[in-house]
């Protein structure tokens, strides 16, 4: 595969499938040295760091721009490593991972003092996943230490689900970046908190609320029953995921949304200002023919929110390189990991939901 360096950074095109083992051998020990690199999971891509390099972790936030309240997501390689970073480990935890890990599910443990408290924004917990993606995996394993690491973007920008994402956010600013192509999930992992009386989601991803529930039951609590101040996890506290042009969120019936969506188009057409629409297959729109200033994005069926998790970061990556000025979104229904798409859209429009 093509290898190239662009400033500092060391860029490998790896095979998704069969990771060429000279570079993650090399990647690894830039881990454990103490550098940062970019590599590939199954739900986005994610910057790395060793946790037991404390300088590293602070590291990832000054690259990022990160607030330094939002805690990371420690990286494993299996089921036998968290007891080096987790104090307790609930029986909830164990039935969870016998079904969902590896897998686009991080949990929320007590953790151990050994554990740098910078990795955790000072909280007495940890965040655990044991991601499925291959690379991801031999990475994790050949390192052989735990390793932090929140989505490998500028912080507040759409995640990155292609290895080109990265570069354009991190060349130059990180030792090294795995690229093995488009990520396939395309939402990022869901969060669930079970350090307390029941089970709750933090951040909708790519496990949903129904799939919790059919292993643990209605104790599993959703996301929009929490009302706390300092972030507990990624996602939480502050504007994600957004697009240089301002989003515009519509809920509602998908006719009555794009009957409204139609009416606002008016002024800007007549101002000749570029904005795009991320609507789905269904959409009466996609049947028409619109003014050339509107730009129209799929982002698969209502039917199958999954194809929206695919593609949505993509496309607002999209809106930026094409200059737009303004995007109007239709929100998905909200079942399954369509309620990890609405809230990453109601993110990235920073709270400005039209209902309809």
């Amino acid at each position: 595969m093509a290898t190239r360096t662009d400033a500092t950074t060391k860029i490998f095109r790896v095979n998704p499938d069969q990771p060429e083992a000279n570079y993650i051998e090399e990647a690894a020990r830039v881990l454990r040295d103490g550098g940062l690199v970019a590599f590939p999971t199954e739900t986005v891509y994610g910057l790395g760091a060793n946790i037991y390099r404390p300088e590293s972790i602070k590291r990832i936030y000054r690259v990022k721009g990160r607030p330094g309240d939002n805690p990371l997501i420690v990286h494993l390689y299996s089921i036998e490593q968290v007891p080096e970073v987790a104090e307790t480990i609930p029986d909830s935890f164990r039935i969870l991972a016998d079904r969902f890990l590896p897998g686009p599910l991080t949990m929320i443990l007590p953790k151990k003092q050994s554990v740098p408290a910078v990795v955790s924004a000072g909280l007495s917990t940890v965040a655990i996943r044991i991601p499925a993606h291959p690379v991801a995996v031999k990475l994790l394993a050949e390192a052989a230490v735990p390793v932090a690491a929140p989505s490998a973007n500028l912080s507040g920008r759409p995640s990155p689900t292609l290895g080109s994402h990265v570069i354009d956010d991190l060349q130059g600013r990180v030792e090294m970046i795995l690229d093995a192509g488009p990520t396939g999930v395309g939402v990022e992992s869901t969060v669930l908190d079970l350090t307390g009386e029941r089970p709750r989601i933090l951040r909708p991803g790519g496990i949903s609320l129904e799939m919790l529930r059919e292993v643990l039951g209605d104790t599993v609590e959703a996301p929009e029953t929490l009302d706390v101040e300092r972030p507990l996890a990624p996602g939480m506290k502050y504007r994600h995921y957004a697009p240089k042009a301002p989003l515009l969120l519509f809920h509602g019936e998908l006719s009555a949304v794009e009957e409204e969506i139609c009416k606002r188009l008016a002024s800007q057409v007549e101002a000749e200002e570029k904005v795009a629409i991320l609507t789905f297959t269904e959409s009466e729109l996609a049947k028409q023919e619109l003014p050339t200033n509107v730009i129209l994005y799929s982002l698969g069926s209502k039917a199958r929110p999954e194809e929206a998790a695919h593609n949505l970061f993509r496309y607002l990556r999209l809106c930026d390189q094409e200059g737009v000025e303004r995007i109007y979104a239709v929100a998905p229904p909200r079942q399954g990991v369509g309620e990890a798409v609405y809230n990453r859209l109601r993110k990235a429009a920073g709270g400005n939901v039209v209902e309809i």
